[in-house]
């Protein structure tokens, strides 16, 4: 019997690029363009209709999408710096040779970022109730979900223990790549390790700084789980967020207004480019 060769296909590069455009256009950007269209428009989901710029207008009168706006950007500038600045910390102390038990200590920060979003959300909620552990550790009768400042308190809590140690492995990979002679040179020196982190270790991780400080803005900007899963925006929408809010206006209201919605959504967008490029421009010059 004759052997027939069997022949194989070997696609070039564009064949392997094509693919994943082509999902990534009917996946992301199809839907994009949608939301910017549903936008301009109001009414029912099933009868909607062009309605200009009224959704963006009605912000300017929306007292809860002020609130919203003051609560996502209260979390964004204080939880921030403070979760970045204990990555960079706790990443510093980890990345010491001579510390004991490294592998121990990086896995215990990092735990948090894996864990489901709702589970721990849950086990915040449970820990810092009236009854709860905090409570009874620190002997007050702190009101953590019911009163308003401490319910803002309690999620910028919740959100620093989740995303530290997902920044902190970004910054013991970057500190890899410093060499140790300058450490070395710089005990020899006399520096201290504040003066270390300030002046080698920091300077050094400027381009991992940007990218953490970037998606880490983008992330509080979207802040939903935390909110919705711990206070449910309360008490009286002193927690909620733009996130929680779009989510209110699609789901939770009676009637569906996807039209305000999705314009509410395009704020946060904006609100992402507009710093992204801030923060680009702010590190990217020092």
């Amino acid at each position: 019997m004759r052997k027939t060769k069997k022949r194989v296909w070997i696609g070039t590069g564009n064949d392997f690029i094509t693919l994943p455009l082509i999902l990534i256009t009917i996946l992301v950007f199809v839907p994009m363009i949608m939301a910017l269209i549903t936008a301009f428009q109001s009414g029912p989901p099933l009868n909607m209709k062009f309605n200009g710029f009224g959704n963006f207008a009605r912000m300017l009168t929306d007292s809860t999408f002020k609130k919203a706006f003051g609560n996502t950007f209260l979390y964004l500038i204080v939880q921030v710096p403070i979760m970045l600045f204990l990555a960079l910390v706790f990443s510093s102390m980890l990345n010491d040779t001579k510390l004991k038990f490294r592998g121990f200590f990086r896995t215990a920060l990092f735990l948090p970022c894996i864990t489901s979003l709702v589970s721990y959300s849950l086990i915040m909620k449970t820990l810092f109730a009236d009854a709860g552990l905090i409570n009874q550790i620190l002997g007050t009768q702190i009101h953590w979900l019911t009163d308003p400042v401490f319910a803002k308190i309690l999620i910028i809590i919740a959100i620093t223990w989740r995303w530290t140690g997902y920044n902190m492995i970004f910054y013991i990979a970057g500190m890899q790549n410093i060499s140790p002679d300058i450490y070395e040179a710089a005990d020899i020196d006399g520096a201290t390790k504040t003066q270390q982190l300030f002046k080698i270790t920091i300077p050094n991780l400027k381009p991992i700084i940007l990218f953490t400080t970037i998606t880490s803005t983008i992330g509080t900007l979207q802040l939903f789980d935390e909110v919705k899963n711990i206070t449910n925006g309360g008490p009286a929408n002193s927690t909620i967020t733009l996130s929680h809010y779009i989510y209110n206006l699609s789901f939770n209201f009676g009637k569906p207004n996807f039209g305000y919605a999705a314009a509410v959504s395009f704020v946060i967008v904006i609100c992402i480019v507009v710093l992204s490029l801030i923060q680009n421009k702010v590190v990217g010059n020092e």
